[in-house]
């Protein structure tokens, strides 16, 4: 006979135990993630977490809270920073009339082209 105070109590029971295995594998992803420590230091907080977990958990969040996020956004601005990159290159290179006008300066400083012919150019880019 389950009734809803069961229930409830089963669903908030099941809340803290993903919560639980949310924080324990964000900490161990952390843990593999960091280079500022050595295998033994690695091995030394996965033991922790193993014979301690809670206490364990606590004691990296308190200790290495911050550097989580500041790890979190290094690696998300590196992964923008690729895919930015990537699309670029796809991409290539534009083909729109301030692309052709801008072209069309850089060979006009350098003297390759007249005033005439840059705006010629100019005049067919906007076109």
């Amino acid at each position: 006979m389950n009734t809803l105070s069961d229930w409830l109590w089963w669903l908030l029971a099941f809340y803290f135990i993903m919560i639980y295995f949310m924080m324990l594998f964000r900490i161990i992803v952390d843990i593999f993630r960091r280079d500022d420590v050595n295998g033994w230091g690695k091995a030394g907080w996965l033991i922790f977490l193993i014979v301690v977990p809670i206490i364990a958990m606590l004691v990296y969040v308190i200790a290495h809270g911050k550097d989580i996020g500041k790890r979190d956004a290094a690696q998300y601005q590196e992964a923008r920073a690729a895919q930015d990159d990537y699309i670029r290159s796809v991409a290539g290179t534009s083909s729109g009339a301030a692309s052709e006008i801008a072209k069309a300066d850089e060979l006009l400083k350098s003297g390759v082209i007249t005033q005439q012919e840059f705006d010629s150019l100019k005049a067919n880019a906007l076109r």
